[in-house]
């Protein structure tokens, strides 16, 4: 197997320290989300509040841990569910074939050509603000990618050698597919999982920045980077800070991605 690169690695320590951070932050955050310090309004850096305050005085610190919650949650949970519902759909098309597949890739197709901005933005006015639209939207949208790219493995792994043998041992689909043809897309699911996190990550940024997100107090790096927009030109703080945490998140993300890719690729072994 090939050696995981250095970018890679250390991607994947950043990412466990925000994660974890996120996890437990009430204990690492020093201030809540909520507390305000009216005495400290719109605070540069300090040894106080590291990172400044807003217009409120609430920690910028403390509500960047605090919102790293939301983005990783949204970005993860709904990556994980898209890929589960897009490798059943994708699966089941593939191996089944014929004009059932022709059917169900029609479908994939037309949910594919929709824009998928103006798809979450319709369903999170429809749901209204909160994590369940997000939730409900970036899931929908994102699961007909998978479901394209577990179908084209599917299509060419069931007519391996190994799969015709089960094929004439008389096992059941259900067995070939979950025994013989799923484990062998693990790899490819494992590194589009790690590329589409980062993209539920902006879109879920990108929602709460335009004020479709998050509704306050409760926050996500999209809400205080909507937040520190306002202030840009007199406290670049409150916007620099939760932008340089996404930047460097979705960074991360896609090195990570890059280096499971080389290190899962048969041909690297």
């Amino acid at each position: 197997m090939k050696k995981i690169p250095l970018s890679s690695r250390l991607s994947a320590v950043f990412l466990l320290i925000v994660t974890l951070s996120a996890i437990f932050a009430p204990w690492v955050a020093p201030f809540s989300y909520e507390t305000q310090d009216t005495q400290n309004t719109l605070a540069s850096p300090n040894s106080l509040h590291w990172l400044g305050t807003d217009s409120l005085g609430r920690d910028l610190f403390s509500r960047m841990i605090y919102g790293a919650r939301v983005s990783l949650f949204v970005g993860v949970v709904t990556t994980l569910l898209a890929t589960f519902i897009g490798m059943g759909y994708g699966a089941i098309s593939g191996y089944i074939g014929g004009k059932a597949d022709n059917l169900m890739m029609r479908i994939v197709d037309v949910v594919f050509a929709l824009p998928d901005l103006l798809m979450i933005i319709l369903i999170t006015v429809v749901m209204g603000r909160g994590v369940t639209g997000i939730f409900v939207a970036l899931t929908i949208v994102s699961w007909v990618t998978v479901a394209r790219l577990v179908r084209g493995e599917v299509l060419r792994i069931k007519e391996y050698p190994f799969v015709e043998a089960s094929r004439a041992l008389g096992a059941g689909h259900g067995r070939i597919l979950v025994r013989e043809i799923l484990p062998n897309i693990i790899g490819l699911l494992v590194v589009t999982v790690s590329f589409r996190v980062p993209v539920a990550i902006l879109a879920e940024s990108t929602l709460s920045f335009i004020g479709l997100g998050i509704a306050p107090p409760a926050s996500s790096w999209g809400t205080l980077a909507n937040e520190g927009w306002t202030a840009i030109k007199f406290y670049p703080h409150l916007i620099l800070y939760p932008s340089l945490a996404i930047f460097l998140t979705i960074l991360s993300f896609n090195f990570l991605g890059e280096g499971l890719r080389d290190a899962l690729d048969p041909k690297n072994r």
